[in-house]
């Protein structure tokens, strides 16, 4: 009863499907990797020779009993009889309805491992094919196939196989060997796969190193997996001899080891051997062979020889040479004695015998390639410190010379200058100079000072008692011997003092008009350099200013006078003497004074002309009045009082005369006349009988003059209302002339003055 069940389930499978019309040809699993893609070759043939009607992809399908139908995932599926669309979303058919059932899913995924199956039919026939897929997460790596046995110099081919293909994603299988591969891609209903194979010749060396197949991504330029496998290559023992010594010459005597090292043997060797010029060396099979105290007849080639399974090898020879060393080999100066430093110098090296005959000749000179004969050594220029000298005469060996000392003689060396005391120098100190050298051949010598390239002195040492600024300067120290002179390096000797020398220099220098720039800079002798001004006036006042030049901008007449500056750095301080600045007027100023000057001296012209005319008027004046004496017969004197005041009389004869001519001010003229009844002649005029004849009883009567100053020059005889009034000048006549006047006019009589 157990087996019913599941019988009827297969018979009506069989009945369903129709297996006998159909028949599938495909690989039964492909392989693959997340983000690769799968290539499914697919053959069909319907024996019922009808066309395909659908075509339905399922992914891990399951037949339902009860619906007589199989479940699971779609991923492709016609919907139109015989219309089978290329692509449905990643699945790609690349089949036809007759024969051809191939299909294309890019990109795989992870998921997509397991069973797919492709449910066909055609004509109510129907048939589920399983395919078997087995997705990665990454890349498998490929494997390596190798030959069975691998042996030396024996070609071999070895393959990388990769259960992969796809057009759709290309990859690169790359060997570890530098020999040329062929890679295949196989894409067919009996396998998909990508190899590569490699042949080569394998050498000893081969054996036991990796060999390793790389999976490459060309477009993504990165490695997505790899195989190594371990190489096995059978050879014969490789064989080399260590001798010692190592250069495999001795001299005769000495004792001679050779031992044979097994490099590599694959598989493990049996023995070991030896040969002499080909021929074995009987009793010696170990792979030591000592030779005691060598003879000539020793001389030869020797061998080991080794073998195994693979075969036997010998070693490459060893050349044993057996030599003796030259007798007595000497060195020879050639050049007359004494050698100087830069001459040339010829040495030769000689020798007793030798077996075999010298062949060469070795120096322990840098210029030993200098050789004048094979025999021979030049030294061109030789230096002063050229060391001792030894020749080498050789055949396969050396035997070296004592050392012969040139004994080069030169001028001093390394001249130096030390100084005393060490730190800075200040300006007062007590300082040593003192020459020192290094070597010296001839050791007698001489010593010498200069001064800026001047000779100073000769002696060691050189001492300055109190130092100076003067003292600074480069100096040299030089020692000579018979040989030449050397000099020692510049030194700077630097003396620090305080500023002295301090002036004050003005800027333009040529002259400083109002209204520019002038900059006065405060220039001083100082080391270390001023570090600190201060200016000052010619009041000796601090014009708080601390720069080294003191600007300025607009200069003006105020600012003449002299200047002085003070100059400080960290040893002390020192002051300028003073400086005069001459500001001179600008061009718009002597415009402006040369205008008031000559506004000045024409105020002056005028008042000079107008003097002038006021002193012609006064010569008229006088004229007339000498013109009325004369014409009266009358003398007298005048007096003039100058002060701005009211006349006073003198007497009860005379009267006030004002003088109009003098200036602006009052002046006033007093007329004195004789008094008495006989008034006597004025000396210097000449009596007339109308004088003499006057009446003793004359009019004692006053006439006034007053003259006033008119803008137009003109005087007019007035009668004064008020003397104390500017401008009004009068005049007071006492007894005018000498003549008896008229009776028939009296009273006050004006006269018109003009000048």
């Amino acid at each position: 009863m157990h087996l019913l069940g599941p019988l009827l389930l297969l018979l009506e499978y069989l009945a369903f499907s129709d297996s006998a019309h159909w028949t599938f040809e495909h690989p039964k699993t492909l392989y693959a990797w997340d983000g690769a893609c799968v290539w499914i070759p697919c053959c069909y043939r319907i024996l019922n020779k009808y066309p395909l009607d659908n075509l339905t992809v399922y992914h891990n399908y399951k037949y339902d009993n009860s619906t007589k139908s199989y479940n699971g995932t779609i991923l492709y599926k016609n919907l139109k009889i015989r219309d089978f669309p290329p692509r449905q979303e990643r699945v790609r058919f690349l089949g036809d309805s007759r024969s051809n059932c191939t299909l294309l899913i890019n990109p795989v995924k992870v998921n997509d491992s397991g069973q797919l199956g492709l449910r066909m039919t055609s004509r109510g026939d129907k048939w589920m094919e399983p395919i078997s897929l087995n997705i990665s997460e990454t890349a498998p790596p490929p494997h390596i196939e190798l030959p069975p046995e691998i042996r030396e110099l024996r070609d071999a081919t070895v393959t990388c196989l990769l259960n992969f293909a796809c057009f759709e994603y290309q990859v690169h299988l790359q060997w570890s060997l530098e020999e040329p591969a062929v890679t295949s891609t196989f894409l067919s209903t009996k396998t998909v796969s990508t190899q590569s194979t490699v042949t080569f010749q394998p050498q000893w060396t081969h054996h036991g190193k990796n060999l390793t197949c790389r999976l490459w991504d060309p477009t993504e330029r990165q490695l997505l997996s790899e195989e190594t496998v371990w190489l096995d290559v059978k050879h014969a023992p490789k064989l080399k001899i260590q001798v010692s010594p190592r250069e495999a010459t001795v001299t005769e005597g000495e004792t001679v080891t050779m031992t044979c090292q097994i490099v590599s043997s694959n598989p493990r060797h049996h023995s070991v051997s030896w040969l002499r010029d080909g021929a074995p060396l009987v009793g010696e099979e170990t792979s030591t062979l000592t030779l005691p105290q060598v003879t000539r007849n020793m001389s030869g080639q020797y061998q080991c020889n080794a073998h195994n399974d693979v075969g036997s090898a010998r070693s490459e020879a060893v050349d044993l040479q057996v030599h003796y060393p030259p007798k007595e080999v000497i060195t020879v100066i050639q050049n007359p004695t004494p050698i100087r430093e830069g001459d040339s110098v010829i040495l030769s090296c000689t020798y007793n015998s030798s077996n075999p005959r010298v062949t060469r000749y070795e120096w322990n000179h840098p210029g030993f390639q200098d050789q004048l004969l094979p025999a021979g050594l030049t030294i061109r220029k030789v230096a002063w410190d050229t060391g001792p000298v030894k020749c080498a005469a050789c055949n396969q060996w050396c035997l070296w010379s004592p050392p012969v000392n040139l004994d080069v003689q030169y001028a001093p060396k390394d001249v130096s200058v030390q100084v005393t005391p060490h730190n800075e120098i200040r300006s007062g100190q007590l300082v040593l100079l003192q020459c020192d050298f290094l070597s010296s051949r001839p050791t007698d010598v001489r010593f010498f000072w200069k001064k800026n390239g001047i000779f100073l002195e000769e002696g060691k040492k050189l001492s300055f008692d109190a130092i100076s600024p003067e003292d600074a300067g480069i100096y040299h120290c030089l020692v000579n011997n018979s040989i030449g002179q050397t000099s020692s390096k510049a030194w700077a000797l630097q003396v620090l003092y305080a500023p002295r020398s301090l002036r004050v220099s003005i800027s333009p220098k040529d002259r400083v008009v109002e209204g520019k720039k002038a900059v006065l800079t405060c220039e001083s002798d100082a080391n270390p350099p001023t570090s600190h001004y201060t200016w000052f006036d010619w009041n000796n006042q601090d014009l708080r200013h601390y720069g080294q030049t003191l600007r300025l901008d607009p200069v003006t007449l105020q600012h003449s006078g002299a200047y002085w500056c003070q100059g400080t750095n960290r040893l002390g301080r020192g002051q300028s003497p003073p400086t005069t600045l001459t500001v001179y007027y600008s061009s718009a100023t002597i415009i402006r004074r040369a205008a008031w000057g000559m506004g000045l001296c024409l105020v002056i012209f005028l008042l000079a002309a107008w003097g002038v005319k006021l002193q012609w008027s006064w010569k008229r004046i006088q004229r007339q009045q000498g013109l009325q004496e004369s014409s009266s017969g009358q003398s007298f004197f005048v007096r003039n009082v100058k002060a701005r005041r009211i006349p006073q009389a003198e007497g009860p004869h005379s009267l006030g005369c004002y003088n109009p001519v003098m200036e602006d001010a009052v002046s006033y003229a007093a007329l004195s006349f004789p008094l008495g009844e006989t008034d006597a002649p004025r000396p210097g005029d000449a009596g007339t009988s109308e004088t003499r004849g006057l009446a003793p009883n004359r009019d004692d009567t006053v006439t006034y003059s007053v003259v006033q100053k008119r803008q137009v020059g003109d005087y007019e005889n007035v009668t004064p209302e008020a003397l104390e009034e500017e401008g009004i000048h009068y005049s007071e006549l006492v007894h005018l002339g000498f003549g008896e006047r008229p009776l028939a006019q009296e009273g006050v009589e004006y006269v018109t003055l003009k000048h």
